[in-house]
């Protein structure tokens, strides 16, 4: 199969994927044991008025025709209309999205950075000193809970020590950059103010950090198993015994076949960093979707809730299949 036939086939599959999706979300958020009309008209409301809001989002219907209404409305891009903020869900997300793109492209960028080295590292002093100590960081990192880590370094280094801001994408009484592509580093940089740009970048560390300690781990244990595994290799051993310097044969020989595998490995967490932005968004005050999601669970908001999950599915398929497509880059005898 060629690149092209196989790129239009995996598009193909996503649409059964997102009508798994909808309906798996649509079935739980149906079956919450609450009325999200009377949480919207408030405590105070009257029955008529709840009644006018079950009208207004069609929740009288029966339950097939507000899943097939759903469905029509996502073929046009239409995701719905939130009771939380009375906009439609597409725009809410469309202007929330780049937030969490942005802190969730940052933590990859710090695992994959640190993640990288340190499982090569680990893997050429395998049992020694170094291999021990990355080993130990890496079991501490995938078992703390990243919540409690989150305010363990707000209290140190935000509240204590004042290094970094506390919380939140940007300070409130500042103007953020110019809205060009959501993304505040790339907005800045386009209008050529470095003070915003550093300002993004300051209240960019923290959660950035905490994202990224569980992807560091996962990226150095997957990668260190690889480049041990392929070290042992009859290619590896000929190559040694040729007199090739052992810092070339890492670099030209381990690294490019021990690499292909954990670049699978690399694309699910990126998907799964990226579905599980929600507690430090929430941690963090940072408006993405994972605070979104949040805020619309606490109201019974359904609509912004099957956005979420939609749009976050979407990406996940999107980034594993970039993943099979750099394959054939790293090692052109793949086949599609």
């Amino acid at each position: 199969m060629g690149r092209g036939r196989f790129l239009i086939w995996r598009l193909v599959l996503l649409i059964p994927t997102v009508i798994g999706l909808t309906i798996l979300t649509f079935i739980i958020s149906r079956v919450v044991p609450a009325d999200p009309a009377k949480l919207a008209a408030g405590p105070r409301a009257t029955p008529e008025m709840v009644e006018t809001i079950r009208e207004k989002y069609g929740l009288n219907d029966p339950l097939i025709t507000q899943y097939v209404d759903y469905l029509r409305g996502l073929v046009r891009g239409d995701f719905g209309d939130s009771i939380l903020t009375q906009h439609k869900v597409s725009d809410d997300l469309a202007s929330r999205f780049p937030a969490t793109l942005e802190l969730v492209l940052a933590a990859m960028f710090l695992a994959v950075a640190i993640g990288v080295p340190l499982g090569v590292l680990s893997a050429i002093y395998q049992n020694r000193w170094p291999d021990q100590i990355a080993r130990l960081f890496a079991v501490s990192f995938v078992s703390i809970p990243v919540f409690w880590f989150a305010i363990i370094l707000q209290l140190a280094l935000a509240s204590r020590l004042g290094l970094v801001p506390l919380g939140r994408r940007y300070p409130t009484r500042d103007t953020p950059p110019d809205d060009r592509t959501g993304f505040f580093l790339i907005d800045s940089l386009l209008a050529g103010d470095w003070h915003a740009f550093l300002t993004s970048a300051h209240h960019l560390i923290l959660p950035a950090i905490v994202l990224s300690i569980a992807p560091l781990a996962i990226i150095m244990r997957t990668l260190r198993g690889d480049v041990l595994e392929v070290m042992g290799q009859d290619f590896v051993r000929t190559a040694r015994a040729k007199g090739l310097a052992s810092r070339s044969v890492i670099r030209r020989h381990v690294l490019k076949n021990a690499f292909i595998p954990s670049l699978t490995m690399i694309g699910l967490t990126f998907g799964w960093t990226l579905g599980g932005t929600v507690l430090v968004e929430a941690v963090f005050d940072w408006p993405g979707i994972g605070k979104y999601a949040v805020d619309a669970a606490v109201r019974l908001d359904f609509q912004p809730i099957m956005g979420v999950t939609v749009l976050v599915g979407i990406a996940f398929v999107l980034i594993n299949l970039l993943v099979d497509l750099l394959y054939g880059f790293l090692d052109p005898r793949i086949e599609y």
